[in-house]
């Protein structure tokens, strides 16, 4: 067991705690992802794999989705300056929306896409797996069983990859 000040001589601040944390699920999310994203394939199949990575790592702990809503939306709350776990943490972001983003752009150029916002589809996909794992309780209720059970898990990736499919591709792979 670590004591709170054993932990706060590693870390000046509970910002710089805060954004070491966040910083090493993105390292994770982003050394994930970056495979799929990055393979020599049509966009929809690496969407698809992007998609199924996305949802594992998200899948895998119960903190980790509510960390990254809370960053992606409370951010503002934190001061960065002088805190080089949050100029990591922000590259780090950086690059996955970058990834994502070309990956979108790359999937309209193709013309597997429809034409989109890679924008407003960042934001789509962030809400369709993101909240999901982070919605808890409620989550948990409204779908009438736990979000993390195995068999919950396959079942949002069927749902995920069907929305995908018929809201942004121009026809099914």
């Amino acid at each position: 067991e670590l004591s709170k000040s054993s932990l706060f001589h590693h870390f000046p601040s509970k910002a710089a705690l805060y954004c070491s944390v966040l910083d090493r699920v993105l390292q994770r999310l982003s050394a994930r992802l970056a495979p799929h994203l990055e393979r020599a394939a049509p966009a929809s199949a690496r969407l698809e794999t992007v998609l199924d990575a996305l949802l594992d790592v998200l899948a895998e702990q119960a903190t980790t989705s509510r960390l990254l809503l809370r960053a992606l939306f409370e951010d503002d709350d934190l001061p960065e300056d002088g805190i080089p776990e949050a100029d990591s943490m922000n590259a780090t972001l950086t690059g996955i929306l970058a990834g994502m983003r070309a990956l979108i752009e790359a999937g309209v150029a193709e013309g597997s896409f429809r034409p989109v916002s890679p924008e407003h589809t960042l934001q789509s996909l962030i809400g369709v797996t993101i909240y999901h794992f982070a919605s808890g309780d409620f989550g948990a209720e409204l779908l009438g069983r736990p979000i993390f059970s195995a068999e919950a898990v396959q079942a949002r990736r069927e749902e995920v990859k069907a929305f995908v499919r018929h809201g942004l591709l121009t026809r099914d792979p």
